[in-house]
């Protein structure tokens, strides 16, 4: 009997009987890969099979009242890496599937081969399978952790009906796979990482972490705009994604959540890649200012909010005539349109000539922020480079800033009062509308100042 085959989308996951240049659902070009239609290389009874092994296991079928359903509470499961932890939001779930995403070479196989090493430690046995390194070079990277007699597992294997067979055999406290686009199904004649394999290595998977109710990680690459390679539905399917960023010229990472069926969106996890592996960092707003320069012109510190955590961040602006026709605006770790719409506040609002000069902004340490209570600190920073005065060292800042010139207030502004008293800042420049008189007296040294409009920060902050 002949084969049917499908062209099927790599992007999206849109099939059509024959080969198109664009996706007519998200408008990719070239995405298009000739696979094996689903069920065409079985009988009736493998299609049958196929589609029962989709159920999940230990569901009811059976509709039960709302008031009538029990609230289960599992214990999470510690990595004994505190920043991981808070990521997770507690912990690890038993039965969870997460993905971890990230540039080559970031770290992300390192963070998880500790964060392995101690689970086996504490909880019980744990299954490494890699299709990207043998055993020998994971057991070298583990010398260099000082992994130590753990019992950990190791498997290079890309075979999915493998790995699920030795996760059935070992019974795995925690199961991490490296990565998601090296595995392949037999049931597919595709190559690994096309949309059918990743798509049915996942959803195994997922029914192997809840059926079995043991967590699962799941490693993923990411495209050249920084998104997750693969196809969307990759991230509905699990229950937590996270993102492993950071430059490579820098020795700190950030891991943050951006889904989280288990704990708080946007929670940040800060490390410093050592020798020894990665170091949580406890105190990132330490961190990011210990190299900052003292009564520099064109630096300012704000205070930004991650999830839950408060940090206190340089950034820093460089203003100087252009020397071509056309005036230069380069950034790094800002979005380059806010500093655009910046840039034409200070012109039109606040009599900054800014139109033929080249201007430089930099957030200091390779953090990357956008949140609109950075603007402040954005401005405050161009217009003590262009006035040539520094801000003083004591002072920080933070608030949104909008068209009509006007600083409007933020959330969680009393999480970045505490943070700003703490590191011993002596002056915050914060909007009016956030200023609370009980924040007043419990900062003490700390002086609150309010301000409406840009034109007020600025005298308040630069002389």
């Amino acid at each position: 009997m002949k084969q049917k085959t499908v062209f099927v989308c790599q992007e999206c996951g849109a099939q059509s009987p024959k080969w198109l240049g664009r996706c007519a659902d998200c408008g990719a070009w070239n995405s298009f890969v000739e696979e094996r239609a689903p069920g065409s290389e079985g009988t009736a009874g493998a299609a049958g099979s196929a589609s029962h092994r989709y159920a999940v296991t230990g569901a009811s079928g059976v509709a039960k009242l709302y008031a009538d359903v029990e609230i289960e509470s599992h214990a999470r499961l510690s990595t004994s890496i505190d920043e991981f932890d808070r990521v997770l939001g507690g912990g690890v779930v038993p039965g969870s599937l997460v993905l971890l995403g990230g540039e080559p070479g970031i770290g992300k196989s390192t963070l998880l081969l500790q964060a392995a090493a101690n689970m086996a430690r504490t909880v019980g046995p744990v299954l490494y399978s890699s299709g990207e390194e043998s055993e020998h070079q994971i057991k070298s990277r583990g010398e260099r952790l000082a992994v130590g007699t753990a019992p950990l597992y190791l498997l290079a294997e890309t075979c999915l009906e493998r790995i699920l067979e030795e996760i059935a055999r070992i019974k795995p406290a925690l199961v991490i796979v490296d990565s998601v686009q090296t595995v392949f199904s037999l049931k597919f004649q595709s190559a690994p990482g096309s949309i059918s394999q990743v798509r049915e290595a996942a959803t195994q998977l997922l029914f192997t972490a809840k059926g079995q109710n043991v967590p699962t990680f799941l490693v993923g690459h990411v495209t050249k705009d920084g998104s997750l390679a693969g196809p969307k539905a990759l991230e509905h399917v699990v229950d937590t994604v996270l993102y492993f960023e950071g430059e490579r010229h820098h020795s700190h990472r950030v891991v943050r959540a951006v889904k989280n069926r288990f704990g708080a969106v946007s929670e940040l996890g800060v490390f410093e890649m050592t020798s020894s592996g990665l170091r949580p960092v406890p105190n990132p707003s330490k961190m990011f200012l210990a190299e900052r320069p003292s009564n520099a012109p064109g630096s300012a510190v704000f205070c930004a909010v991650e999830g839950s955590r408060p940090m206190l961040i340089e950034v820093q602006a460089l203003v100087g005539t252009s020397s071509y026709g056309t005036a230069r605006r380069m950034v790094s770790g800002i979005d380059q349109q806010r500093l655009s719409l910046l840039l034409a506040v200070l012109d039109k609002r606040a009599g900054f000539n800014l139109a033929g000069d080249d201007v430089f902004v930099n957030v200091a340490g390779g953090m990357s922020v956008d949140e609109p209570a950075s603007d402040l600190g954005v401005l405050a920073a161009i217009a003590s480079s262009v006035r040539n005065r520094a801000i003083p060292s004591t002072t920080a800042m933070f608030g949104e800033v909008g068209l009509a010139c006007e600083v409007r207030g933020i959330p969680q502004a009393t999480l970045r009062v505490r943070e700003a008293a703490q590191m011993g800042f002596e002056r915050l420049v914060m909007p009016e509308a956030n200023i609370d008189p009980a924040d007043r007296k419990a900062m003490g040294s700390c002086e609150l100042i309010g301000v409406r409009t840009v034109g007020e920060a600025l005298d308040a902050l630069i002389a």
